[in-house]
């Protein structure tokens, strides 16, 4: 297929770039500079500048593909706005045709829940609340073959923004790196070029729609990974932390996402769509992998 791909140079999405361009799929990037168009190049794809929120030439773009994926997001008080223009433009472009669309999305929309399937509640707290509303409009459109995969906290290859957040722990007064909160909250994980594998899936599967939840099973506790961390980083090992020490860090709103219980089994997705993590867990790669420092 010729694939639409947004985020095409930022951590998940280039791991779906990756993932589309070895089985065979052309990947048109929508990128928003020359820098990024570079990058997308050199990765395999076919980079085009455009604003997001330029709603009718993004339609437009697509309408010359054959499907997209949308992993795009500014991260900031403009991501509602993104998603919604490019829904808008998912919509205009693929009405009346079932051309596939898979958008991401995250866990934390149900908040606390430690066993989290595609029909559990949405809790989301304020950071993540402006979510649902437009997955629902996708979700509900005539055209579009729409697939939101509600991806756990992602990791691999040394990167990503929380295992970085977990790395970049303070420590105690005998060097012992401080926990998120009491530690004993499970935070779902899944291995990007894992989480990679379930778009691509969800894109070639024919029968695929709706929500699925993505997560690797391992589902370790904040105690589990900060532990791991601490080997990581050459650290004596970890201690509890408190609420407040976890909002005076990141602030109220993403203290709160930080502080969720959550755990998932994905059974869905490897029911449905034949999906299988198949990477080392977050512990393991903090341990050995390629963390350690």
């Amino acid at each position: 297929m010729k694939v639409a791909l947004t985020g095409a140079t930022g951590f998940i999405g280039s791991h779906v770039l990756t993932e589309l361009r070895e089985h065979g799929h052309e990947v048109v990037a929508l990128v928003r500079d020359e820098a990024g168009a570079k990058t997308a190049e050199a990765n395999g794809a076919t980079p085009v500048v455009v604003d997001l929120g330029d709603r009718a030439r993004v339609a437009r773009l697509l309408a010359d593909t054959d499907g997209a994926v949308h992993t795009a997001s500014p991260g900031d008080a403009t991501s509602a706005d993104v998603d919604t223009a490019v829904v808008d433009a998912v919509i205009e472009a693929y009405a009346g045709t079932g051309k596939p669309y898979v958008q991401i999305s995250g866990l934390w929309v149900y908040g606390d829940n430690t066993a989290i399937t595609e029909d559990s509640p949405f809790r989301a707290p304020a950071m993540v609340a402006w979510k649902e509303p437009i997955e629902q409009r996708i979700l509900a459109a005539d055209g579009p073959r729409t697939t939101v995969l509600v991806s756990s906290v992602a990791y691999g290859d040394g990167g990503g923004g929380i295992p970085g957040a977990l790395l970049g722990s303070p420590r105690d007064e005998s060097g012992k790196l401080i926990m998120l909160g009491d530690g004993r909250q499970h935070w779902s994980t899944v291995h990007a070029a894992d989480l990679a594998t379930a778009f691509r899936l969800a894109l070639e599967n024919d029968d695929a729609r709706g929500y699925y939840v993505i997560g690797d099973g391992s589902n370790p506790t904040v105690a589990e990974l900060t532990e791991a961390v601490a080997a990581a980083v050459g650290a004596p090992g970890a201690v509890p932390g408190s609420v407040e020490e976890a909002q005076s860090r990141f602030g109220e709103y993403f203290a709160e996402v930080l502080l969720l219980d959550q755990s998932t089994t994905a059974e869905k997705a490897q029911r449905e769509l034949g999906w299988r993590p198949t990477r080392p867990s977050l512990v393991e790669e903090f341990r050995h992998g390629s963390y350690r420092q």
